[in-house]
């Protein structure tokens, strides 16, 4: 283990921890383009957590001499299930870190206790997806073994709908 690593720790979030993973999930969605919303953001990681939807981990911050401790990075994980292979898959919908701690291994961290929580609930792969001009995510991804699907476009239809829960 390097001193770096021991700069920070990874968990699983529970329902009282919506408070501090909440600007992180907010600020993830803002790089995507949503508009800042606290508020709700709190109110769906709150939500997904209260109704086991999903697992959150999240990277938390070891205090050192001046420093404080809180919520550094996240990663969202949604089970699902793979008809073909007759078998749970999980799906890792959403990986953020603060800016100030990128490339200091907490992404790596989060997709590697990712990878343990996909072996413990006996899934048979992860599957992510992230923008094809996110160049420093697509490396990490690659790093640790994520490929590319070749054999199946991914898509997607907007509904007018829309949800009304959190």
């Amino acid at each position: 283990m390097t001193a770096e690593s021991l700069r920070f720790v990874i968990e699983r979030a529970r329902v009282e921890d919506a408070d501090s993973i909440a600007p992180l999930f907010d600020a993830y969605r803002q790089f995507y383009g949503a508009v800042p919303d606290l508020a709700a953001a709190r109110a769906f990681i709150a939500a997904r957590l209260e109704r086991a939807q999903s697992v959150v981990l999240f990277a938390r911050s070891l205090p050192r001499e001046s420093d404080s401790t809180g919520a550094i990075g996240f990663a969202q994980l949604y089970p699902s299930f793979s008809s073909v292979s007759l078998g749970p898959i999980m799906i890792l919908n959403d990986l953020f870190v603060l800016p100030s701690w990128r490339r200091s291994s907490v992404a790596r961290s989060l997709i590697e206790e990712t990878v343990r929580q996909g072996e413990r609930v006996g899934a048979l792969r992860i599957h992510l997806s992230t923008q094809v001009t996110n160049a420093p995510a697509l490396r990490l991804y690659q790093s640790l073994d994520f490929v590319s699907d070749e054999e199946f476009t991914h898509m997607s239809l907007a509904l007018r709908c829309g949800a009304t829960e959190p």
